[in-house]
């Protein structure tokens, strides 16, 4: 059976070597499929996030959740794909790649739907929230699967520019993810009701029907386009795939599998890399999930917007910072091959490490201070926020009174919140791509399924720790010690990285092959 011959149902075993012009076209439509798999993904997930915070603060969830229940909001989130991701990187290892593509997509509609009627329960509202949550995770499980499918169909060469490829695809889904979010900010609070299935359709809820909807294309894409299972070495010479589902020789080829190996794929691969990576990515995702939950929470209190007005501007904020994405993707295809990967991981980190360093608070300006919240007005009345008239039922806005440190704690003006998002615009990119490219580089030829469950796994433990520190840091001590915290963990990075430099490099270098 040619390579060009074979379907969904076939593994990427080790077998013979082959090549030809129909295998490339084949190869890259699938790599394709993979890329518009990413793009659809992240415009149903990613834009729902900005949401989370007023949605549990709104009356029809739980009027005193507060900034720490986000950071539990999105460590829910993350959780989930940190324990499914190991398990579908497993299954694709061994099963054709559409089996756990699908079932996590089934997973996040049914989680998107479960999301969207949180509202309804009389009771526990904020535990079903997480609940949705975490099985929104779960169905994110399947990143892993597509990473390791880009990794094992392309060459050394081709990795770096594939895996920007699929970025810029996943950035293009932030793009429109959060401009939708911004755009649906106009159904309201309230919404439109429709009875006969109980359902409140407001800018809450509506992010998490459209993701469902967005899932079932996806869902549709990869069941009518034929999903080819492709396996090169680091040349590009195409290792044909064998059909295991042929009835009577399933044990035959599970023997096939472990006895017939590729001389490219003999060697041991540097665990103490692959740790550091792991590592590395970890910080990655770690300080990115603290800026993207801490976000909305920040621009309520230092600018005094409503719900209504940081859903819509940070919505369009990070539509910017897609796009800012993209670019960056661009360049980091042409600039890698001039200087290298590691060159450029450093310099990501680097551009991290100011744009939080720029967050931190500084001269004689404090931000306003709720009126709802002041029982004793004993502030100037320079800091506070306007008072709405009596017979109103405006929502009070400002830096909330209970938090201590909003009382001598200096205000974060809009520039400099402006000057941190490109900063880390242009450094968590180059960083994410350059990172698990890098990873990718470091296993080699050998199946790539479970290691990148794991590199996903490190990254969503990131999520879900990154969210619930920076929330309780944040609402307890305030910005300053928030992000002189994460300057810290940036600067250890940056050292880990300087460290481990000269053993980050790809396998059939480490092995002299190349």
């Amino acid at each position: 059976m040619s390579l060009v011959e074979s379907d969904e149902n076939t593994p990427l075993l080790r077998g013979d070597i082959t090549s030809g012009g129909d295998a490339d076209r084949s190869r890259w439509r699938s790599i394709r499929v993979m890329y518009f798999t990413m793009f659809l993904s992240s415009v149903g997930k990613k834009h729902v996030l900005t949401l989370s915070h007023p949605y549990s603060c709104f009356d029809c969830i739980d009027e005193s959740a507060d900034a720490s229940f986000l950071g539990w909001v999105v460590a829910a989130y993350s959780l989930g794909q940190m324990v499914a991701s190991p398990l579908f990187g497993l299954w694709s290892n061994h099963r054709p790649r559409r089996e756990p593509l699908i079932c996590s997509i089934f997973i996040n509609v049914s989680a998107n739907i479960y999301y969207a009627y949180v509202y309804l329960p009389p009771s526990h509202k904020t535990i079903h929230m997480l609940l949705a949550r975490t099985f929104v995770g779960i169905g994110a499980g399947n990143v892993a699967v597509v990473r390791s499918y880009v990794a094992g169909a392309t060459s050394l060469k081709e990795r770096t520019s594939a895996m920007a490829n699929m970025s810029a695809c996943q950035a293009l889904g932030f793009i429109l993810g959060p401009a939708l979010q911004a755009a649906l900010s106009f159904i309201g609070e309230t919404g439109v009701s429709v009875n006969v299935i109980q359902l409140q359709v407001n800018m809450y809820t509506a992010p998490a029907l459209l993701a469902c909807f967005i899932s079932g294309l996806t869902l549709h894409y990869l069941t009518v386009l034929k999903l080819s299972n492709h396996c090169v070495d680091d040349h590009g010479n195409h290792i044909r795939a064998i059909n295991y589902t042929s009835e009577g020789k399933i044990f035959i080829l599970w023997f096939k599998y472990f006895i017939d190996v590729a001389p490219e794929t003999e060697g041991d691969i540097d665990q103490i890399a692959v740790f550091a990576s792991n590592v590395l990515f970890f910080v990655i995702l770690f300080i990115f999930a603290v800026f993207e939950t801490i976000s909305t929470p920040l621009s309520m209190d230092m600018f005094a917007w409503t719900r209504k007005e940081a859903v819509l501007y940070n919505g369009i904020i990070l539509a910017a910072i897609g796009f800012e994405s993209i670019l960056v993707f661009v360049v980091v295809k042409v600039v890698s091959a001039r200087v290298g990967d590691r060159p450029l991981l450093l310099g990501g980190l680097i551009l991290i490490f100011a744009g939080f360093f720029i967050l931190l608070p500084w001269g004689n300006q404090y931000p306003k201070i709720q009126w709802a919240d002041i029982q004793n007005n004993t502030m100037p009345a320079i800091r506070l926020a306007p008072t709405p008239p009596s017979n109103t039922s405006l929502e009070p806005t400002g830096c909330p009174y209970e938090q201590a440190w909003c009382l001598f704690t200096p205000v974060i003006h809009l520039a400099q919140y402006i000057t941190s998002d490109i900063l880390i615009g242009v450094g968590y990119p180059t960083c994410n791509v350059m990172s698990y490219t890098l990873y990718s580089k470091i296993l080699g030829p050998k199946p790539q399924g479970v290691y990148m469950g794991w590199l996903t796994a490190s990254g969503s433990g990131a999520r879900t720790l990154g969210p619930v520190f920076v929330s309780h840091v944040y609402t307890i001590l305030g910005p300053r010690w928030a992000f002189t915290v994460i300057c810290g963990i940036v600067l250890a990075a940056i050292v880990l990285l300087s460290a481990m430099y000269k053993r980050l490099v790809a396998f059939s270098i480490r092995h002299g092959r190349i």
